[in-house]
């Protein structure tokens, strides 16, 4: 939550010089073993920074131990934003010369050079964007007390140059260390003895970062075990526990036709009906009535989503068997939530439930098991950052900065696509202006990255969430869960939960008024 970002992260920081001071006394470590630690203190010490910097902004920069008896009037207040990110930048950059290029067995999850560079890739091109790049209609008096402004007031292009820049170092560099794309054939458990999705793009999109022991486009992952409250815990389907979380109606539309455009865009797709119903016969898409929405849409729907009457890859008690998802919602008398074998039934607001009518696929390793009311969850390393991520930064950079997409940055955009089952920019989107291929790759990234927690600070950092999830406030766009029918089911209404509402001071986290207190130096986020 917002206190503990804050305050955890300048722990962390702490802990790591303390380790970085400490290490060389801890008796019987190699010289080798005591660099290594102080590398990886390094490194955590760069990426608390940017974690912070996420969530907040200008921050105040550690540099060193902090005395913990410092007086009351020498207390540090908060730099300038592009000042943290050239120290940050180049703290990833320095270490990434010391740390290992990979990490393997028991090892797996530490810091390595490749994770260093795509973490400053991403951090420069946070830099560039419109939220922290010339802001001046949200930041123009966001300043010290001493009138040191926080945020640049003029927009420089060249940020995204850089960003750019970075962002292709960091992909040579990966490439050349054995990184790449995920794909099918690469898996290590998707054998012909696990009948997971049977269309092959479908497949290597399903185990794109759940086959850990096949893929290696993920960068860096947190292999730490998830609580029980957790995404991978509650996205699983519901019998004795899970089933809480579930994606919006407008997340189900952002996905593309099967011909690679938006829905409403694409001349060949039935939009203004798409709340009809439709027959589906094809195994790898569904079987049997549902929405014309779950029809002919790109092969990320299918992977990502489940679905009335969608394939839902799961184990049960016979082994890792696919299961048809039956999602009929009963209405609030429904014996369960959540079954796949079933139905689903809608209890009430205040239970675990798929308030808005889909599922999440992503996220749940097929391997997880399902039966007699118990729930095997097959975890798996959250991957905190990958490879696609990188090509779509670098399209992202080059389209700013050039104000078109071809040569690299078409060549890797079009490989986000390829691996997608979709056609390239110069089928989807010819004779694009610079704004609308901008979009494009805008889309591409929230598309790709659904659910990996991008798309809450991607919409931030181009500073379009306020417009984005303006159409929130009346309650989550979703189908109608607590239809006793498939008519009454299969129609767009407003979840019955907390509105959301989306204000101009949430683009920065607000700093807990303890640590104001505590620093009269320190100024609080615009509007907080």
């Amino acid at each position: 939550n917002v206190d503990a970002t804050y305050s955890n992260m300048y722990k962390g920081i702490r802990q790591c010089y303390l380790l970085k001071k400490n290490i060389a006394s801890v008796p019987g470590l190699s010289d080798d073993k005591i660099n290594d630690f102080a590398n990886q203190a390094d490194f955590l010490i760069a990426y608390y920074h940017s974690v912070l910097m996420q969530h907040y902004g200008p921050i105040i920069l550690v540099k060193e131990l902090p005395d913990m008896n410092t007086p009351y009037d020498k207390m540090a207040a908060r730099s300038p934003y592009d000042e943290c990110v050239d120290w940050v930048s180049e703290q990833f950059r320095i270490v990434s010369e010391k740390l290992p290029t990979e990490r393997m067995g028991s090892s797996y999850g530490l810091a390595t050079s490749v994770a260093a560079k795509a973490l400053r890739a991403r951090l420069l091109l946070y830099a560039a964007s419109p939220l922290f790049n010339g802001n001046s209609e949200y930041y123009s008096d966001f300043a010290n007390n001493d009138g040191t402004l926080l945020m640049s007031q003029t927009y420089s292009k060249e940020k995204y140059k850089v960003a750019a820049d970075a962002a292709l170092e960091a992909i040579n560099f990966a490439e050349d260390h054995g990184y790449r794309l995920y794909y099918v054939g690469d898996d290590a458990i998707g054998t012909a003895t696990y009948p997971y999705p049977k269309d092959p793009i479908q497949r290597q999109l399903r185990l794109t970062y759940l086959d850990k022991n096949g893929t290696k486009e993920v960068l860096w992952a947190n292999t730490r075990l998830e609580e029980m409250y957790s995404i991978q815990n509650k996205s699983i389907p519901y019998l004795s526990f899970g089933g809480g979380y579930g994606p919006s109606l407008t997340m189900v539309e952002r996905f593309y036709t099967e011909n690679g455009l938006p829905i409403d865009q694409d001349p060949t797709y039935d939009y203004e009906n798409r709340f009809q119903t439709t027959i589906l016969d094809d195994d790898t898409r569904g079987e049997g009535i549902t929405l014309k929405l779950n029809d002919h849409r790109e092969p990320r729907f299918y992977a990502d989503l489940g679905y009335d009457r969608g394939p839902y890859e799961i184990s049960n008690a016979n082994g890792l068997d696919t299961i048809t998802i039956k999602m009929r919602f009963q209405g609030k008398t429904g014996s369960s939530y959540y079954n796949p074998e079933e139905a689903h039934g809608a209890k009430d607001n205040a239970s675990d439930q798929l308030y808005g009518g889909y599922a999440i696929k992503k996220l749940v390793n097929p391997k997880t098991t399902i039966q007699d009311g118990n729930n095997n969850v097959a975890a798996y390393p959250f991957p905190i950052v990958r490879l696609a991520e990188l090509y779509l930064g670098y399209a992202e950079a080059y389209v700013n900065y050039y104000g078109k997409l071809d040569g690299k940055g078409a060549e890797y955009f079009n490989l986000i696509r390829k691996r997608a089952g979709l056609g390239g920019i110069e089928e989807t989107h010819p004779n694009a202006t610079p704004e609308e291929l901008i979009e494009a790759v805008r889309r591409e990234k929230t598309v790709e990255f659904m659910f990996e927690g991008q798309m809450f600070w991607d919409y931030r950092r181009w500073k379009i969430a306020k417009e984005a999830w303006s159409g929130m406030e009346g309650g989550m766009p979703a189908l109608n869960v607590y239809g006793t029918t498939a008519e009454e089911f299969n129609k767009e209404v407003k979840a019955d939960m907390m509105p959301f509402v989306f204000k101009e001071e949430g683009y920065l986290y607000p700093i807990q008024q303890e640590y104001l207190n505590k620093n009269p130096k320190l100024v609080q986020n615009p509007n907080w």
